[in-house]
């Protein structure tokens, strides 16, 4: 087993690393974004994904997404320091095993291939309820939402029919239903 590359991913007496999507509220203005990575990287924490988008446009609010992976003490430090950066209003921490979140990944992915294999590839993607977004005789482009360990397969079995380039979003998450996250 080959060693952790960050004193802050090995597993504890206290808890082994888990994923976790942490998601933070911010002020939608410059220097924010790298300022809540900065935090990361200036501790050793890694980020699988980041996704960032402006949810308010007249209280200039931005929401930041976050997939991280630690044990619960360094998920716990990440949210503490966060929540202490000056333009940061509230900071959620997602767990991917909770049944009341869910999580999304949307991923674009670009195929070329004769039409046999275009056309079976296309019945793969019918599963991930795929919408074309760009079609000729020889490719095409589709766009899949899912979860991200559904697009790492879908990903792993459209490479031999084809799969020449993949863009993916990051994931992001949300509340079930009606309850909304409050701090």
């Amino acid at each position: 087993m080959s060693k952790p590359k960050s004193a802050y991913s090995q597993p504890t007496k206290f808890g082994k690393e888990d994923h976790h999507i942490i998601v933070v509220w911010v002020d939608n203005e410059a220097g924010v974004l790298a300022r809540v990575i900065g935090l990361f990287s200036g501790r050793g924490y890694n980020i699988e994904s980041l996704a960032v988008a402006e949810i308010d446009k007249q209280k200039h609010l931005s929401r930041i997404t976050i997939v991280t992976k630690g044990t619960p003490e360094v998920i716990q430090q990440i949210k503490l320091q966060l929540g202490k950066l000056i333009p940061v209003h509230k900071v959620a921490d997602f767990s991917r095993n909770d049944p009341k979140i869910l999580f999304k990944e949307l991923a674009l992915l670009k195929i070329v291939a004769n039409s046999k294999k275009l056309d079976k590839a296309k019945k793969l993607c019918k599963k991930y309820n795929g919408i074309i977004i760009d079609k000729t005789k020889k490719s095409f482009v589709i766009q899949v939402t899912a979860l991200r360990r559904e697009i790492d397969k879908l990903v792993v079995t459209l490479k031999p029919l084809g799969l020449i380039s993949v863009s993916r979003t990051g994931a992001v998450a949300m509340t079930k239903g009606d309850e909304v996250f409050t701090q």
